[in-house]
């Protein structure tokens, strides 16, 4: 029997012990790093969450639902019963399936959401060799300092203007995402012109042998410099001198210049390494 819950109840240890178990079976978190911090910040403030005891969950947050069941409950009909839950009524609504789920293809149909995007993770291993990082003239590629704040937000907001999760990045999102333990500053890299930034690289570490192209994002107003490939390979760069064995990023499949460019530093994609997002309108 599915259960509201609300933030009177331990619902984050049920979150957290499917999550892990999907991970284990899956490979994937079912979770998506925006709805990990609007959890750990805000809780269930402007959320909907349904649990099916401690073996399934559906998360519903403006518009958007996350849906997961644990692996040794599934083929009992609880992710219909989620599904049904989440997915009430005839509004528009989004859901990702991490992973490209066959279970989620059936769920999507059966509610009328269709496949609408689809996003790539690309891995490069460290046997890859890189080219020599040559940068513009006028342009100094540097670590992030905290005067770069208010810029950082404006390329981004600029870069991102017609993205529907990158581009909602505000002033408490990125102190959200910088007072994780994975954040270093040495790993945002800026591209500064002198008068202000045209562009960053924002890496991640997530352990001793998995770093991450986390974020690249170029001024508009900067675009045809080529400091898009620049950028990423200067964090690339960065994230070698760590030590780490692989990088990974996501990127729209359909987003030809950057797959392009990303597999001529040595990326690639695998079919299991594709999120899709189904949307009903």
């Amino acid at each position: 029997m599915l259960k509201r819950a609300d933030d009177d109840v331990a619902w984050a240890d049920v979150l957290d012990s499917i999550r892990a178990a999907c991970r284990d079976e899956d490979g994937q978190d079912p979770l998506d790093e925006a709805a990990q911090l609007r959890l750990k910040h805000h809780g269930l403030t402007g959320s909907q969450l349904w649990l099916a005891d401690d073996a399934g969950f559906a998360l519903a947050h403006d518009g958007g639902v996350d849906l997961a069941v644990a692996p040794a409950s599934r083929r009992r009909g609880l992710g219909g019963e989620l599904a049904t839950a989440a997915f009430s009524g005839d509004g528009p609504v989004t859901a990702w399936s991490h992973g490209d789920h066959p279970a989620a293809r059936v769920l999507a149909d059966r509610h009328g959401l269709r496949r609408a995007r689809e996003l790539w993770v690309m891995r490069l291993h460290s046997g890859a060799g890189l080219p020599e990082l040559v940068v513009p003239d006028g342009v100094t590629v540097r670590g992030y300092l905290p005067p770069d704040e208010a810029e950082v937000l404006r390329v981004n907001a600029a870069a991102f203007a017609h993205h529907p999760e990158q581009g909602s990045m505000d002033a408490a999102g990125l102190a959200d995402r910088m007072a994780e333990d994975w954040y270093d500053p040495a790993g945002l890299l800026v591209a500064d012109n002198g008068h202000g930034l045209s562009g960053f690289h924002w890496t991640k570490q997530h352990d001793a042998d998995l770093g991450e192209v986390y974020v690249v994002a170029i001024d508009p107003a900067a675009q045809g410099q080529g400091l898009g490939k620049v950028l990423t390979l200067a964090g690339l760069h960065h994230l070698r001198d760590l030590g780490l064995s692989e990088v990974l990023l996501y990127v729209e499949s359909d987003n030809a210049p950057a797959v392009r460019v990303y597999s001529g530093l040595g990326f690639a994609h695998a079919d299991e390494d594709t999120h899709v997002q189904y949307r009903r309108p």
